[in-house]
């Protein structure tokens, strides 16, 4: 089977060559940005044809949130590398009859999901014996409606339309939070734990927002989940896969210096304390409802950790 990863530099994509390398009924193909520019249609025809892979990885993806929110023409860039690209990508492995994968994101979400109420219950009771024991999952399954509320959502949710519009045999695959080896691509900006761990070892104290729930997801662990999902033939369409454990900004990172023997002070602090051109959702878990879940992210954490010493 001959695999096209795209991205191949950045983050998710260096994991993804590790995985299908390390599989000898796989030829891996990897390209970045200097191999090919996904934006430009004829070259997405012209060079990905003669390839003629099978498999169709796209990890490439512009996520400077806040650059597209309050320029115009980063907005524009954003819409074609996760807007338009895309759909470029899904013509060209349908004429193949190759499988694309494609990765989305949290942030297609509002932030304000639906809260279920336990069964038999009208849900305008406000309290009754059937909420004693009900710890319903709060967040947005695969068929939740995407509304994004800025402008990095929007890009990646063109995607998916685009995605869906012109590809056959496709996955998209959302995730958040994303976490892992420092990319080697120059376009590539540094996790939140590598951030709060500098910031831990050069501060007494550091603010941390206490808001934003979501799920965190190991890079490692989601590319080995991309390779199951298509050797299960798993049905194409929508997936979510994160690592388990909501937690906000601020938990996570209480988390991490206790791993890291970090004896730095973290407050909790609001939104308002950081303030961005880019609203984020309050709530943007990711549910999944279609596959076994992977581990939980503390695990995943402790692994990273180790792997940087």
């Amino acid at each position: 089977m001959k695999v096209l990863i795209i991205g191949a530099k950045g983050m998710l994509g260096q994991e993804l060559v590790e995985v299908f390398k390390k599989d000898s009924d796989y030829k891996v193909t990897a390209w970045d940005f200097a191999q090919i520019d996904i934006t430009d249609e004829n070259q997405v025809k012209e060079k990905i044809s003669k390839l003629s892979p099978n498999i169709i990885l796209n990890a490439a993806a512009y996520n400077a949130v806040d650059a597209c929110e309050k320029d115009k023409a980063e907005f524009a860039k954003a819409k074609m590398l996760n807007g338009k690209a895309p759909g470029y990508l899904a013509k060209v492995a349908k004429k193949l009859d190759a499988i694309l994968v494609q990765y989305s994101t949290d942030y297609v979400f509002s932030g304000y999901p639906d809260i279920p109420e336990p069964s038999g219950c009208s849900g305008s009771c406000g309290s009754c014996s059937l909420h004693e024991n009900f710890a319903p999952q709060v967040g947005f399954d695969e068929n939740a409606i995407a509304q994004p509320i800025q402008n990095y959502g929007k890009s990646k949710l063109m995607g998916e339309d685009a995605v869906e519009k012109n590809g056959e045999k496709y996955y998209i695959i959302r995730l958040s939070k994303l976490f892992g080896k420092p990319a080697t691509s120059k376009t590539a900006k540094k996790s939140f734990f590598d951030v709060m761990l500098e910031a831990g070892k050069k501060n007494k104290e550091v603010k941390v927002v206490d808001e934003e729930t979501s799920l965190f997801t190991y890079a490692p662990d989601l590319a080995k989940k991309t390779k199951e999902i298509i050797e299960a033939e798993k049905p194409f369409g929508i997936y979510h896969v994160t690592n388990e454990g909501p937690c906000t900004w601020y938990e996570a990172v209480v988390e991490l210096y206790k791993m890291a023997k970090i004896k730095t002070k973290v407050v909790p602090v609001s939104s308002d304390e950081f303030p961005r051109p880019a609203a984020r959702p309050y709530v943007s878990t990711l549910i999944n409802t279609k596959l076994n879940p992977l581990r939980s992210y503390k695990l995943a954490l402790r692994e990273y950790l180790k792997n940087k010493k």
